[in-house]
């Protein structure tokens, strides 16, 4: 088929390769729908493109894809170390590294192309990211094709996407549809109506061909009938062929299909003369993946498990193909032994590989077919499930799979099983805060096991046990339960026993006002050495926790960067989102609230996020909204103190009640305030650090309610119980903490000290708080009280920020995030978080969308940051 309308897209291609083959390599994002012509586009270019190294990998259309596929595909042509690796089953990181060293280190500028990454495991689409952050200084061309109108709103690629979209390597494409004259075009001399033809096929090349192949206007009612006529044309013999092929996948080995069919590869030239299987390298492949599962749909059941059963025994016989396809074949022909030896297979290779859904998949598979199995062997795929739903954040499968894992075990007596299913158990319930049962769990788990001799397992319910004392505030007994873990997993050399155990330890040191920031260090040192990537991502949040409680804001600061930068090296998704709603948190607490609402906006709005990483963005998102008088604060509220009071922690519990407390009092509602503040000092006496006691202590004694005055609560706190408010205010200022310390002249008669505050508050759009001083001062009779910041004269287009759209006119000018920085003054990674925002709150995935938005909402330049550019449309 001729290639229309599809000149710009290929002299913008040679403009990325020319960037990248100069060292400046390019991630170009090619999407459309299907048939649209994403293959023929790109094959066209490589015809025009000389001197260039091509590698093709393709994801796979199976209902659980092989993790990795594309890098396998090209792994076996390139043989050399990507192939060896991919052969002997390494590491994902390995793979990863060595991708990346063989697209980069070649003497030849090199493209690599990903086809169907819709399709993508998740373990390829981290790939992708991986990449996308590495190849902005590197001689490659890494081109990824998709259909967009397969993406959800939950699929996987989706998030990935919008990440992709603000590294500077990222550039985006997006083929459109035919006009009416490219499709009066291929018509040619036939007597067609191109107008109703265009019409029919919304432009789509490959409808356009098929029916015009088929026969106007005889117009085939889906692409299965399409096919089928050509087919019908074709003997019996090449019908099989095709149809074996269908089954085989995308891509086909000529001699697997060969030998499937027990006869010579003479009829190939046949199918290739059909137009639906054409030549890819020494193999074969399908013109189109419709076209093949429009075969593989026309086939007869019992003919589909025949080819299925042929070729899962070819391949078990060469011995040396993925298990993830042969658990595909062996379900197909209904195999129930097959799927049982061949599924855990590829589920554990899956997980070995980071593509957690597939694994959990292919689990789910197995135990589908795992009726009547041995009872140790059932437990098991209970067990691995699990396993692969926590790190998915699918807590509630995670506890089904749990709960079917332990009943198992204990009917076989198996107590060591059944202690660390309990562990499990325990941390998963924690995640869906059910902090009672999460408890209960627990103290189960260690019982059972310390009947036993002394175990790993024992060592990590000790650690596990720890932490929940911790949490519970139980200070003390989680450093004496945390150094009987720490001991048992020295003696056992369990480096990540040992440092979860430190971890903990000393987190309830600092929680009783003891120094035990050493020891925390010291748990991250372990992990560093050691290579424990998930035992670095809990030392590197509770670091920053710690820091930000200290109120040493540029230290916290410095350990989200560090831990990011480590967690995203290794797709730890687990940790980063605790880092990020941490950093949320500070943000607030210094005033930088545009910054924090938009990261917490952003968390809550994925899809995949468990009930305990809800928590941070919820409440501190739910805080600013009240505190601005914005709807929807106090549905965020509810949520939060839901979710805080499910854990049964007083660390949640009480800032949660705090903020409800202020803002109750803030609306003139001191009765409730009050409710909400003793039911957090309850629960916070002789649980929580000072700071966080000093929180619901503060409002009490504002409130008039008589409580007897901790001793130990020191700073501001301390300045509040000696009614030295301004003294209170004025620590607060020195901690970096400006709305505390406006807050604070609300105790105070001053009117500088008022009108300073109130100057504070408007400046963060406090305008609850901001109205609560203009009240005070009124009372006190002060005159010239000022009214405050007009509103806008038009609301901000989207809900934008005034910072997103300084950000977004920026981004129109087809700046990257680092010149963005450096124009506004911010660092490089609020300038992603703010442009991830404007992408979300535009309902776009792409920059070049969000820049058409803001020249339909005339959004354009701040003043002082104008620039004259050429217009980049098809830049992310």
């Amino acid at each position: 088929m001729e290639l229309l309308e599809r000149e710009p897209f290929l002299q913008t291609l040679a403009e990325y390769a020319g960037e990248a083959s100069r060292g400046d390599g390019r991630l170009v994002l090619v999407s459309g729908e299907s048939g649209i012509g994403k293959t023929v586009l790109l094959e066209a270019f490589q015809r025009r493109l000389k001197g260039a190294r091509w590698l093709w990998g393709a994801c796979d259309g199976l209902l659980t894809p092989r993790p990795l596929g594309p890098v396998f595909d090209i792994g076996s042509q390139l043989g050399g170390e990507l192939a060896d690796l991919c052969h002997r089953g390494a590491e994902r990181d390995r793979l990863f590294a060595a991708f990346l060293a063989e697209i980069g280190a070649s003497a030849a500028f090199t493209v690599a192309v990903v086809e169907d990454v819709h399709w993508a495991d998740e373990a390829t689409i981290d790939l992708l990211s991986f990449l996308g952050r590495r190849l902005g200084r590197m001689k490659a061309l890494l081109l990824a094709t998709y259909r967009d109108d397969e993406l959800g709103g939950d699929h996987p690629l989706r998030m990935v996407l919008g990440d992709l979209a603000t590294q500077r390597a990222t550039r985006r494409m997006k083929l459109p549809p035919l006009s009416e004259q490219a499709v009066r075009s291929l018509i040619g001399q036939r007597d067609v109506d191109a107008g109703q033809l265009h019409r029919v096929t919304g432009g789509n090349p490959f409808y356009v061909s098929e029916i015009l192949a088929a026969g106007w206007p005889s117009v085939p009612a889906t692409v299965r009938d399409a096919v089928a006529a050509r087919l019908a044309r074709s003997s019996n013999g090449t019908r099989r062929m095709v149809e074996t092929a269908a089954i085989i996948g995308a891509r086909v080995d000529r001699s697997l299909l060969s030998s499937v069919l027990e006869a010579p590869g003479s009829g190939v030239d046949e199918c290739l003369a059909t137009g639906i299987l054409v030549p890819d390298g020494i193999g074969l492949r399908f013109r189109h993946e419709l076209v093949r599962m429009a075969v593989e749909t026309a086939i007869a059941p019992h003919r589909k498990l025949e080819l299925h059963a042929r070729l899962l025994a070819e391949l078990e016989e060469r011995g040396d193909d993925d298990p993830a396809l042969l658990a595909h074949h062996a379900e197909g022909a209904g195999d129930q032994r097959a799927v049982l030896r061949h599924a855990p297979e590829a589920a554990r290779r899956s997980s070995a590989l980071g593509a957690h859904r597939e694994a959990a998949a292919q689990f789910e598979r197995a135990l589908r077919y795992a009726r009547g199995s041995d009872r140790p062997a059932l437990a098991a795929l209970h067990e691995g499930a699990a396993g692969e739903y926590a790190l998915l954040d699918r807590w509630e499968e995670a506890e089904r799979a749990l709960r079917g894992a332990l009943r198992l075990r204990r009917e076989l007596r198996d107590d060591l099983s059944v202690g660390e299913d309990l562990r499990a158990l325990s941390t998963t319930l924690w995640r869906l805060c059910r902090g009672e049962e999460s408890d209960r769990a627990a103290e189960e788990a260690a019982r059972v096991l310390e009947a036993l001799p002394p175990s790993q397992e024992l060592a990590w319910a000790y650690a596990n046990l720890s932490g929940r004392y911790m949490q519970m505030g139980q200070n003390d007994l989680a450093v004496g339960t945390g150094e009987k873990a720490r001991a048992l997993g020295e003696d056992l050399r369990r480096a990540d026993v040992v440092s979860h155990a430190l971890n903990t330890i000393g987190c309830a040191m600092l929680a009783s006002g003891r120094d035990g920031v050493g020891s925390v260090e010291r748990a991250l040192r372990i992990a560093l050495e050691e290579d424990l990537p998930e035992a670095a991502g809990r030392a590197y949040t509770n670091l920053q926790v710690i820091a930000s409680a200290l109120h040493r804001f540029g230290e916290a600061e410095r350990y989200y960067d560090e831990g990011m930068a480590y967690c995203d090296g290794r797709e730890m998704g687990v940790f980063s989102t605790c880092l990020t709603g941490n950093r949320a948190r500070n943000l607030m607490l210094v005033g930088r609230w545009d910054e924090a609402a938009d990261i917490c906006v952003q968390m809550l709005g994925r899809q995949a996020i468990s009930p305990v990483n809800r928590l941070n963005p919820s409440w501190v998102v739910g805080a600013i909204r009240g505190r601005r008088g914005e709807a929807g604060a106090w549905e965020l509220l509810d949520e939060a103190l839901a979710l805080a009071e499910g854990t049964g922690e007083p660390q949640w519990t009480v800032p949660v009640r705090a903020v409800r407390a202020e803002l109750r009092w803030l609306s003139g509602r001191p009765d409730l305030a009050a409710e909400e503040a003793w039911a957090g000092y309850h629960q916070a006496a002789g649980h929580v650090d000072s700071w966080t006691l000093g929180s619901v202590a503060t409002w009490l004694l504002r409130l008039g309610r008589p409580i007897d005055p901790p001793g130990h609560l020191s700073g501001p706190f301390a300045r509040v119980m000696a009614g030295d408010w301004p003294g209170a205010a004025a620590a607060w200022d020195r901690l970096g903490r400006p709305y505390d310390a406006a807050l604070c002249w609300l105790g105070s008669a001053d009117e500088a000290g008022l009108r300073r505050a109130l100057s504070a508050l408007d400046g963060l759009g406090a305008r609850t708080a901001a109205a609560a001083v203009r009240r005070r001062m009124k009372d006190l009779g002060m005159k010239a009280i000022p009214r405050g910041p007009r509103p806008a004269t038009r609301a901000a287009p989207a809900g934008l920020t005034a910072r997103e759209q300084e950000v977004l006119a920026l981004l129109t000018e087809g700046l990257p995030d680092l010149e963005i920085s450096r124009r506004l003054f911010i660092s490089e990674r609020t300038v992603h978080h703010h442009v991830s925002a404007v992408l979300s709150k535009f309902g776009v995935s792409s920059r070049t969308a969000a820049a058409r938005e803001a020249a339909r909402l005339g959004i354009d330049a701040p003043p002082g940051h104008r620039r004259t550019r050429q217009a980049v449309a098809d830049r992310a």
